[in-house]
């Protein structure tokens, strides 16, 4: 099993492609991505001038350090094909593909990216939507090597549960759950759903502070007053950081002086705890390099 880039996602933000004002908004938000969107948040008869404004976004090279991807429509409708073709030679950091069940979709997916001309640098995002995409989340995150990054439609996965928004999510932890084990199975990063209530900033932090514990990367976002939230709770704080330092330092100079039982602050200290540690100052140190 391959280690995750590690890069910074903790904010992924939503835009409707047909807003030019939301795309030249995105520009100076304080996001880690873009997913420039021609699925849901675009009327059909918007289509494809969407996914012309999408593409031209993505080639731009106007967004600084924000990884820019453009979400879809899903397989089967009048669009995908050719969204997919667009977007393959666009310029995107990554094509969002909804609605990804099986590892026959991935295949299909990156064989007409391939035929499209898309580079090795175009990275696949699969949402995970439906129950058999989440029974079989192991192995459609391992489907192909392009595939970077699984994100979780938590709205869709509610309603094929015939479950409830409820605070805690309790209907979606399986799910959740299971999604976070595919993904680090296979070495690819996962991204929590969407938090509904953009009024409610008490319970995005609590989903936030939950979907960090279970081991997601980041958080989805459908609009810009959830970034500052997304960034400060899926980011190691800086007492975090400086602890990591100290607890490496401790077991680094444990080593060095041949000592077989290493501790830090009246606890043991085992390898596993050093690579916790090394991983949180290395995200640190990448958040920081973004400015």
């Amino acid at each position: 099993m391959s280690a995750p880039v590690l890069r910074p996602r903790r904010s992924v933000l939503y835009l409707p492609s047909s807003n030019g004002r939301a795309l030249e908004k995105a520009k100076t938000l304080p996001v880690d991505a873009l997913i420039l969107d021609l699925e849901d948040a675009v009327a059909p008869d918007a289509k494809e001038s969407a996914r012309e404004s999408a593409c031209g976004a993505a080639a731009s090279e106007e967004y600084g350090n924000r990884e820019v991807t453009i979400r879809v429509n899903s397989i089967g409708t009048p669009w995908h094909d050719a969204d997919l073709a667009a977007v393959a030679t666009s310029g995107a950091a990554g094509v969002v593909v909804p609605k990804v069940g099986s590892v026959d979709d991935v295949h299909t997916v990156v064989a007409a990216l391939e035929a499209a001309g898309a580079p090795d640098s175009l990275r696949l995002w699969a949402m995970i939507e439906t129950p058999d995409a989440v029974l079989d989340v192991r192995d459609i995150a391992r489907a192909s090597d392009r595939l970077d990054v699984l994100v979780l439609g938590t709205n869709d996965i509610v309603r094929e549960l015939y479950a409830a928004h409820v605070p805690g999510r309790e209907p979606l932890l399986t799910s959740l759950s299971l999604a976070v084990l595919g993904a680090r199975a296979a070495g690819v990063a996962v991204l929590d759903g969407v938090y509904n209530d953009v009024t409610d900033t008490e319970g995005l932090e609590a989903e936030c502070r939950q979907g960090r514990d279970l081991g997601f990367d980041g958080k989805t976002l459908i609009h810009p007053g959830q970034v500052e939230a997304a960034n400060r709770l899926f980011a190691p704080s800086e007492q975090e950081v400086a602890d990591a330092h100290e607890l490496v330092a401790a077991f680094d100079e444990a080593l060095a002086e041949g000592r077989g039982v290493v501790t830090h602050k009246g606890k043991m200290v085992e390898n596993l705890h050093v690579e916790i540690a090394r991983r949180a100052i290395a995200m640190g140190h990448a958040i920081a390099a973004r400015g």
